[in-house]
């Protein structure tokens, strides 16, 4: 995804962002969801990320699995707990975020990026106006009005920390 964006021009700062967020995306999936398919006979097995760009260059990233026994929602870890502060992340950096119900069985939980400034950057305080927390998402695969230049993604049969070395910017 890193360079896919860079080479068509997303400024590095969305860019870091996105990355960190289909990152976050994907540990979640991996971690409290099903693969595509397992409870159902829609699906094939696997994780399935994806990413399109606005002409405006906000840029939506999203990762389907097959659902999970709860809905996505931000923790209050504790300052020691090792995990719990992805969904709080993504609130952080995306302008909104929110879970949509696709084909019976999966989940796709989605994050829009601005490319416009000052509109991301951590805070530790909740999403203020113009920053969801969870929305629905309407139309063809939840992502309205978005064109220009998309990707896909799948983890068929990897590891988390296969798929996580992908993200990795070490050149």
């Amino acid at each position: 995804m890193r360079e896919q964006l860079r080479s068509n021009g997303v400024s590095d700062t969305v860019v870091d962002d996105a990355v960190l967020i289909l990152s976050e995306l994907l540990s979640n999936a991996c971690r409290h969801g099903r693969p595509l398919g397992q409870h159902s006979e829609v699906g094939d097995g696997d994780i399935r990320a994806a990413w399109r760009v606005e002409r405006t260059g906000d840029l939506t990233v999203e990762v389907t699995d097959g659902g999970g026994p709860t809905r996505p929602v931000p923790a209050t870890p504790s300052v020691t707990a090792r995990g719990g502060r992805g969904l709080n992340i993504i609130s952080a950096l995306a302008q909104e975020w929110g879970v949509r119900d696709d084909t019976v069985g999966e989940v796709t939980v989605w994050a829009l990026v601005s490319a416009g400034p000052g509109t991301s950057g951590f805070t530790t305080a909740a999403p203020g106006p113009g920053r969801s927390a969870r929305r629905e998402r309407s139309g063809p695969n939840g992502l309205d009005g978005l064109s220009a230049m998309s990707g896909f993604g799948s983890l068929d049969g990897l590891e988390l920390a296969d798929a996580l070395k992908a993200f990795d910017d070490a050149g």
